[in-house]
């Protein structure tokens, strides 16, 4: 990776549909790290592109617009270069940002993809209901921390696992889980979820994969769902690890489906308009 000094045009091309944004946030997403690797298969993603500037999600400003939908000043979030201006041909993939009185920050995090993300895998995937046991891998992420408040919010009880006894403080005086734990301190990681789920996990949010996938699936309830959001522990593995309680699927019939965020960008609205009082 380098840094690089250019020339950018601010205007756009005569006749076309696109946006020049001046980029004022951008977002490092954990997804960004498979699209470092070549693929032989592709991707649901494409592979970055040596020499080509990096993308992924931002909060912008237009500085000139061809499109009849976005007009110079207009604040919008949605996948931009890592760059200071962006030629944008395709402008209808930004969000207008409806909400400007919300620090912009937001717009990378709770009210962005994140967000979005979290919204999505909980609501939609995991399906919950007051009162379930809910467990949540990477709980200080940026999606595991707002699963995590969205399962409180829910009703439900909350259990998150994070890699410091740091991360395991911010969990439970922040963002208000009812137990959290630093696995790298668990010599027994089946053990350490039968202490905080005696009576069995109903949601699986999945962010790590692994060792913690396959103890998850020893603990879950009849009928349990996971929501699986990513496999962290196993992106900078040259030969990934391999799961072996998944049997558990079938003696205890849970539903464990992937999913991904773009699928739900239709859905973005309800974020902000029903989460905007506990935002603020």
């Amino acid at each position: 990776m380098e840094v690089v000094s250019g020339t950018a045009s601010l205007a756009v091309p005569p006749g076309s549909a696109a946006v020049v944004v001046k980029n004022l946030y951008l977002s490092c997403d954990p997804y960004m790290r498979g699209r470092m690797t070549e693929h032989e298969t592709p991707s649901y993603v494409p592979d970055f592109v040596p020499g080509e500037v990096l993308v992924n999600h931002g909060v912008s400003k237009v500085v000139a617009s061809g499109h009849p939908d976005f007009k110079v000043g207009d604040l919008v979030w949605g996948i931009t270069g890592w760059e200071e201006y962006t030629l944008n041909p395709k402008p209808e993939s930004l969000f207008k940002i409806n909400h400007p009185e919300m620090p912009l920050s937001y717009y990378i995090g709770v009210l962005g993809m994140p967000g979005l993300t979290a919204y999505a895998g909980f609501f939609n995937v995991a399906k919950p209901k007051k009162g379930d046991y809910v467990f949540v891998s990477a709980a200080s992420g940026a999606v595991g921390q707002i699963v995590g408040q969205l399962a409180k919010l829910t009703g439900c009880y909350v259990v998150g696992s994070a890699g410091s006894d740091e991360k395991v403080n911010l969990l439970k005086t922040k963002f208000g889980v009812d137990y959290a734990f630093n696995y790298k301190k668990e010599q027994d990681l089946n053990a350490a979820l039968k202490r905080y789920f005696p009576e069995g996990i109903d949601i699986y949010f999945e962010n790590v994969g692994g060792a913690m996938l396959d103890a998850v699936l020893l603990n879950m309830r009849v009928h349990g769902r996971i929501a699986v959001c990513g496999m962290i522990s196993q992106y900078n593995l040259e030969q990934p690890e391999g799961v072996h309680n998944l049997f558990c699927l079938v003696s205890k019939r849970v539903r464990m489906e992937g999913f991904l965020v773009g699928d739900h960008y239709g859905e973005y609205r309800k974020v902000p308009q029903g989460g905007e009082d506990q935002i603020r």
